[in-house]
């Protein structure tokens, strides 16, 4: 943690506070997210379709703004959405923990996620026009704050959530109000439009030139299996723990040990590991690698399918643990791979210009990726069960980071990952 530390103050003052707010948000989100659902359902009595769509409403609110909040960074530039996100998170979780009507808590809801929406897209632009010719590691520094914030988050959630749920949305709302506050005094203002080509002509113009950039549009694509594959640590791990392992203290136990295994392994390494592949291999490469490490990720899982399942005892949790922490340790060695080659490689693309339209863009595709990922990969674990294949997921998984590994390798190979796109004129 000391070399983190050290890492940090070699940086301008605006991207250590870029850094250190990151940490922040997600301590913020994790605190109460996780908990959100057994209030709903719980506490407030609603049927569980309600309570999906209460987080439904979350999750397309952010999804579906990103391309908005990362156009409106680049026309107005990145410290007031980024402080406007902060605010209405603030108000949005708030509000969830001091209503109990449907349309407010669909309202807060929908504020909690467009905030991310404003923030996430204008951060990283941020970040890598502060990080300058650094952006590499300077992503590489954000990602170990970034898990910090997740691993910390839900722990600080549990203890205070034990007291009631009220007081950890009030907590949350106060550090992202204390967070705005901070960002208001503290951090420069940067990303004017008319500086990073974000006021050049109409919002449709902005749009039809992110549109027109293929090569972006093709990384995006590729990319989108990173992220299904990652977020299997939230589904497929838990759940295979916990058919194998049962509902109880052992389950529980096992599916932390899954979470911290992923933050820690990012904490410790992401640093090092980013150095390693930068002095050995090209951006292209490295995602490929990358890629290729997630899929492989559940070899583990596929070879324990095979493996005849002890009656109970510890051969039962062993097969329910082991084989899924070293998923999970594998999936995070994969994203430590990707992640700074990946936000650099969308900088690069985008010719820097319109960065946080890019971006913006980008978490869009790769959002509605994972929620069709995740559609697939549930629908697979339950054919899987069905029809008495355990495999079948383990199969289909690794083929995707295989194939997006190699379509990767593909646009590395033909130079789409290397140039710059050509700045083109202003689009009336």
């Amino acid at each position: 943690m000391k070399s983190t530390f050290t890492q940090l103050r070699s940086y301008e003052r605006a991207a250590q506070l870029l850094m250190v707010n990151q940490f922040t948000i997600n301590l913020g989100f994790y605190m109460l997210m996780p908990y959100l659902a057994a209030h709903l359902s719980g506490t407030l009595g609603l049927a569980g379709w309600l309570v999906g769509l209460v987080l439904g409403v979350r999750n397309f609110s952010q999804q579906g703004m990103f391309l908005v909040g990362g156009t409106l960074a680049d026309r107005f530039g990145y410290k007031p959405l980024i402080v406007a996100g902060c605010l209405l998170r603030t108000a949005g979780f708030a509000t969830l923990g001091l209503v109990d009507s449907l349309p407010a808590l669909i309202a807060a809801s929908a504020a909690a996620g467009l905030a991310g929406a404003l923030f996430n897209p204008a951060v990283r632009a941020y970040l890598a026009a502060e990080a300058g010719e650094r952006r590499l590691e300077a992503f590489a520094l954000f990602n170990v704050f970034y898990q910090a914030g997740i691993l910390l988050g839900p722990l600080v959630g549990m203890v205070l959530t034990g007291v009631g749920f009220r007081l950890t949305c009030l907590v949350a709302a106060g550090i992202f109000a204390l967070l705005s506050v901070v960002q208001i005094r503290a951090l420069p203002a940067r990303g004017d439009g008319r500086v990073r080509g974000g006021a050049e002509g109409s919002v449709l113009s902005q749009w039809r030139r992110v549109l027109a950039n293929r090569p972006f549009l093709l990384f995006s694509g590729a990319m989108i299996g990173s992220y299904v594959l990652s977020f299997q640590v939230y589904l497929a791990l838990p759940l295979e723990v916990r058919r194998l392992g049962g509902e109880g203290e052992f389950g529980t136990a096992a599916v932390a040990v899954l979470f911290a295994v992923s933050g820690l392994s990012t904490i410790l390494g992401q640093t090092r590991v980013t150095t390693w592949c930068k002095a050995r291999m090209p951006a292209g490469r490295a995602l490929a690698w990358g890629l290729l490490t997630m899929g492989l990720a559940f070899v583990p899982l596929l070879a324990a399918s095979a493996l005849p399942v002890p009656e109970a005892g510890p051969g039962r949790w062993a097969l329910a643990a082991v084989p899924p922490a070293l998923a999970a340790l594998l999936l995070a060695i994969g994203t430590m791979i990707t992640y700074p080659f990946e936000m650099d490689t969308i900088v690069r693309l985008s010719g820097d210009r319109l960065v946080a339209t890019h971006y913006g863009l980008y978490n869009t595709i790769c959002g509605i990726g994972i929620t069709l990922g995740n559609l697939l990969t549930g629908a697979a674990l339950d054919a899987s069960r069905a029809a008495g294949m355990p495999a079948l997921p383990w199969i289909a998984l690794p083929a995707l980071g295989l194939a997006c590994s190699a379509a990767l390798y593909g646009l590395h190979r033909t130079g789409r990952l290397a140039r710059p796109v050509r700045k083109q004129p202003a689009v009336a």
